[in-house]
């Protein structure tokens, strides 16, 4: 399995509508998603309040690609969430079974 953790820092003022779209749009989303095993959504803490995260574990490499393309390394961003997102980091591992 892969875990992917995507983190995105808003522009400042844009926290309330990106957490809109978070709520609203990206978790029931990548809930939905085909080839996804679990969705740990992760909203902003007061000493970094511009700051959200998701960590995904995907069933395998192939389901990953199915959803973003072959450059799966790049972070992938709805049209509508562009305008509000000043940085966005992503890393993949392989998820180790405890």
């Amino acid at each position: 399995m892969i875990m992917r953790i995507f983190q995105v820092t808003t522009h400042p003022g844009k926290e309330a509508e990106f957490a809109r779209f978070f709520h609203d749009t990206a978790i029931p989303l990548m809930r939905a998603t085909d080839g996804i095993v679990e969705v740990l959504p992760g909203a902003p803490r007061a000493d970094h309040p511009r700051d959200f995260a998701f960590v995904m574990v995907w069933r395998d490499l192939d389901a990953l690609k199915a959803f973003v393309g072959e450059n799966y390394d790049s972070p992938h961003i709805a049209p509508e969430e562009a305008e509000l997102v000043a940085a966005r980091r992503i890393a993949h591992y392989d998820l180790v079974q405890a």
